[in-house]
């Protein structure tokens, strides 16, 4: 196993953990403290517990650029790697992303309750719903010798997800400073995750079309 391979086996083991200890604390009465606490600002400040996922999560980010960087690099690109790389985005994504849908139910020691900054709860059915068909594309095409190569938008809705993840993590901060001039009860991390839903959709739309040919049956009658 080449170093690429064990930091993104390194990422998965720690996200795993992260959903361990997110789960345990869930279950026992546990006040999490809140930093930068501004009065008057609703929505201001920072859970300490959602800080320190935080961190968590942009290092796991980090390590997903690294890894992918250092195997094309050394020419280090293998089988395991390319099979546990989208298996670590997928799970670090989506279970913060499950996670972040109502921090009130799913994250009792969360102080803000319900007027935390949430995830979408469509918008996490959206993406989720995408990464399973497009995974299952990627599984149909991998049976028949195809490679799926990721497009920009792809690309583009991985950047867009981690930043909507990190702005409803930190409760919108810094850009809760600006809340008061938007609509009641829209925050600027609402925008960036309807932005990431947009574009993951329409990636999602794009490697079907695109790949279409992955459905068609072949001359002897067979999918």
């Amino acid at each position: 196993m080449n170093l690429p391979t064990k930091i993104t086996l390194s990422r998965i083991i720690i996200i795993i953990f992260m959903i361990i200890a997110l789960f345990a604390m869930s279950l026992i009465d546990f006040k999490s403290p809140i930093i930068g606490q501004i009065e008057g600002i609703e929505g201001s400040g920072i859970d300490l517990t959602f800080l320190i996922i935080c961190i968590v999560f942009l290092i796991a980010s980090l390590t997903d650029w690294l890894d992918g960087y250092l195997a094309r690099k050394n020419n280090q690109v293998t089988a395991l790697g390319k099979f546990l790389d989208p298996v670590a985005d997928k799970l670090l994504i989506n279970s913060l992303v499950i996670f972040l849908i109502a921090p009130s139910i799913f994250a009792k020691y969360n102080q803000f309750g319900e007027s935390a900054v949430t995830f979408n709860v469509w918008c996490a059915i959206i993406l989720v719903a995408r990464d399973i068909v497009v995974d299952a594309l990627r599984f149909i095409a991998a049976q028949k010798n195809i490679v799926i190569a990721a497009n920009k938008f792809g690309k583009a809705k991985t950047v867009l997800e981690m930043i909507a993840i990190t702005l409803v993590l930190l409760n919108g901060w810094p850009f809760n400073y600006f809340d008061a001039n938007w609509p009641v009860g829209l925050h600027i991390s609402d925008i960036f995750v309807y932005l990431a839903t947009f574009v993951s959709f329409l990636s999602g739309v794009i490697y079907v079309y695109q790949n279409k040919n992955v459905f068609l049956e072949n001359k002897n009658g067979k999918n």
